[in-house]
């Protein structure tokens, strides 16, 4: 574990597996939490009040709590049973300000700075698909349609509420800890008002394939990815494990560092992550999840 940011993680626990010493935090924050909730609800309705109905088809994909459950996957298994795909996101961890172009039927136009990791890894993996960042996700849409695209993903979707979609997919992740922000992990609960959601639940509606490709003698884990603990049952614990923040941009030298201290044949990484790493030459162990759908 990275103790330069012993701190974040620390209230990531708290937010997702606090333990009974953890409640006193939580406790304190608690009435924030309810406030915030109750705001957030009246803005949700208000924007569902309004909402927008496009022309093209609108998936969404999206979750209740903070951080990764699993969406980028989600949409890459789901996109392989639809044409003519654009995917709309706001693009975290990129450089770059309003909507960005990132690619076009496939041919991908700007670098991973430009576009944020989960933009740049769609690009890679949707074949002759058009991924388009943009905080405002109604200009994306729109430019998605302007390009002839009849089926549009809206990636983190459930905030969304002025956006009318076809089909929602909702990424439902049990948590101990079932508050808002700031208490607890929760940006928005299930609103009454919400229409056309399909719950999805790992090990009930979906399972998670990992494999590891190009495994070595001492491979070393870096990452940055959310609750990055999801990893620990696929890798061993003599592997040493370097984890950042959620869309942390590595440098070279802080892997060469990594690398060096702990004498490693390769680095153990994430697909996610692989984006960041692909200008640097290092020999990579790669982790590879494919989301596989259960018949029910």
């Amino acid at each position: 574990m990275n103790n330069k940011f012993s701190l974040f993680f620390y209230f990531e626990k708290i937010l997702f597996t606090p333990n009974r010493f953890d409640f006193i935090p939580i406790i304190l924050l608690s009435p924030f939490s309810v406030i915030y909730c109750i705001f957030t609800f009246l803005n949700s309705f208000r924007k569902h009040l309004v909402r927008k109905k496009f022309s093209a088809k609108i998936i969404g994909v999206g979750n209740l709590v903070l951080g990764g459950t699993g969406k980028t996957p989600l949409i890459i298994a789901l996109a392989k049973n639809e044409k003519n795909i654009a995917v709309v996101l706001r693009g975290y961890g990129r450089i770059s300000k309003g909507l960005v172009l990132v690619s076009q039927n496939g041919k991908i136009i700007v670098d991973v700075s430009q576009s944020g990791d989960e933009a740049f890894l769609y690009a890679e993996k949707i074949p002759n698909s058009t991924i388009i960042v943009s905080e405002n996700r109604e200009l994306g849409i729109l430019k998605a349609q302007e390009l002839g695209h009849s089926v549009i993903f809206l990636d983190d979707s459930y905030r969304q509420h002025q956006i009318i979609k076809d089909i929602e997919y909702i990424i439902l992740e049990k948590s101990k800890n079932w508050l808002c922000i700031p208490a607890g992990a929760y940006r928005e609960k299930l609103w009454f008002f919400k229409k056309n959601i399909k719950i999805f639940r790992e090990n009930i509606d979906f399972w998670r394939e990992v494999i590891i490709e190009n495994k070595t003698k001492k491979m070393v884990l870096i990452t940055a990815i959310s609750k990055p603990h999801r990893l620990n049952k696929y890798i061993s614990d003599e592997v040493p494990k370097y984890i950042f923040p959620d869309h942390y941009p590595f440098t070279k030298l802080e892997i060469e560092t990594i690398i060096n201290n702990e004498k490693a044949t390769s680095i153990l990484t994430t697909e996610k992550d692989l984006v960041k790493f692909k200008d640097f030459n290092f020999n990579i162990s790669l982790i590879k999840l494919e989301i596989k759908f259960i018949q029910n």
